[in-house]
């Protein structure tokens, strides 16, 4: 059967289609001959022979697409040199045509590498080495908007905690560190050259070489702790202290004290009239446990209730001073973080950070670990920050200029059609907006 338009691709003639199942076997061959060697240019030259070899193509109809080409060899009289003809469609570096390649880099993108070797017929490391290529040729070109909010966190991926620089402001991801240690991130800022300055703001949690880290590098900056890493603290102390009494207690005595860790950690709005009936008991056995609750509660309503950075120091320094030597131990923690981080743990009461910043990440955090398995750090950071359809992009206001306004000295224009384009702001890339990542890697794991 011979089928011109089969593969579409123009510069081909194809021989014969072979439709199985799972696949098409198209036979084809050049429609043109080379005019000149490819090493002297010399136009004498004459056939050598024929080889067959087979590339893949784009999927058509569900079925995977093989061509088997025809190839022609031949031999210059002038300079000696044999050569195979020039494939413009087929791709330099893989049995393949450029479309495939460029659907494989794509699609490898959304998809797992297994699923796309799946779907096109090309072995899966051959995919991995096209996505590898890709990743490294978008690390070049791709640049997104440096924060004047940076937040510096970490998300735990298999047990293992790397850095990820995000975008408090537009709740996007910029970047990701192989891990969270001193080197790495300097590494990373030492990459931004003088554009780091332009960053205002930097939030993150209390480890020591994050700070250290903005401090030798944008020392300007001012530094604020996520209150969601502080108010956590509430939450563990309380739980070491239940902890701390339970292991104190036999088994019957411990029954008494049943669903006591879910009950003790949600927030009093969220407690049922059975739930409550159930924690009198508890803090008339065990008192303690009811001031560590009520020194939780206190002090998440610290975070909850100041008016001002002055108010919230007061209100601290009237929360510490409940502590009572029962439950110090447990509460040690908060007082020691707060010694050390004084100051950018209260600048939260002047720059307050969005709660969705910090949701997005946990979640971020959630389905990451769910297909993390899958990938090697390179490849799951290239999925974080270049899959298509994630970014937030912001694109310039128009802006006309009237008839003789001047742009630059001795220029002007006679008609408001716009800037030159040459003065055009261009469009701001701000990273992958972490919501639509999240959505996206989800729908790659139900694939």
């Amino acid at each position: 059967m011979t089928a011109p338009n089969f593969i579409n691709l123009p510069l081909f003639t194809v021989l014969s289609v072979e439709e199985t199942d799972h696949d098409y076997h198209v036979a084809a061959e050049s429609a043109q001959s080379p005019g000149a060697c490819i090493s002297c240019q010399s136009k004498d030259i004459v056939g050598f022979g024929k080889r067959a070899q087979l590339y893949n193509d784009l999927p058509i109809h569900g079925k995977r697409v093989g061509i088997m080409m025809n190839r022609r060899r031949y031999k210059c009289k002038s300079c000696g040199v044999t050569f195979y003809e020039p494939l413009a469609t087929m791709h330099e570096h893989h049995r393949a045509t450029v479309r495939l390649v460029r659907y494989i880099e794509h699609e490898s993108m959304r998809q797992t590498f297994a699923s796309v070797a799946a779907d096109t017929g090309v072995d899966e490391k051959t995919i991995r080495n096209i996505f590898k290529r890709c990743a490294e040729q978008l690390d070049k070109t791709v640049r997104f908007e440096l924060p004047q909010w940076m937040g510096i966190d970490e998300i735990h991926i298999i047990k293992k905690p790397k850095c990820v620089i995000t975008n408090v402001e537009h709740n996007t991801v910029v970047d990701m560190l192989p891990n969270r240690e001193k080197q790495a991130l300097t590494a990373y800022f030492k990459s931004l050259g003088t554009q780091k300055s332009s960053v205002r703001y930097v939030a993150m949690d209390m480890w020591r070489p994050y700070k250290l880290v903005v401090k030798e590098n944008i020392p300007n900056a001012k530094i604020v702790v996520n209150k969601f890493h502080v108010m956590r603290m509430g939450n563990v102390a309380l739980e070491m202290h239940r902890k701390s009494i339970r292991r104190t207690l036999n088994s019957r005595q411990r029954v008494k004290l049943m669903r006591d860790r879910f009950i003790l950690l949600k927030r009093p709005n969220e407690i049922t009239t059975v739930e409550r009936d159930l924690m009198g008991p508890w803090f008339e056995a065990f008192p303690t446990l009811g001031l560590a609750y009520e020194l939780k509660e206190g002090f998440f309503g610290i975070w909850e209730n100041a008016s001002s950075r002055q108010n919230a120091e007061v209100l601290f320094d009237a929360w510490k001073a409940r502590i009572t030597p029962d439950v110090e131990v447990h509460f040690k923690p908060i007082l020691t973080a707060f010694e050390n981080w004084h100051e950018e743990i209260f600048a939260y009461f002047d720059h307050p950070i969005a709660n969705a910043y910090t949701e997005s990440l946990n979640s971020l955090t959630r389905v990451i670990n769910r297909n993390g398995r899958r990938y090697s750090f390179e490849a799951l950071r290239a999925k974080v920050l270049y899959t298509e359809g994630t970014h937030r992009i912001v694109k310039p206001a128009h802006r006309v200029v009237s008839k003789g306004q001047n742009l630059n000295i001795g220029m002007s224009l006679d008609a408001g059609y716009g800037l030159p384009p040459d003065q055009e702001p261009s469009e701001k890339n701000y990273g992958a907006f972490i919501p639509d990542l999240v959505r996206m890697l989800e729908k790659e794991a139900t694939d």
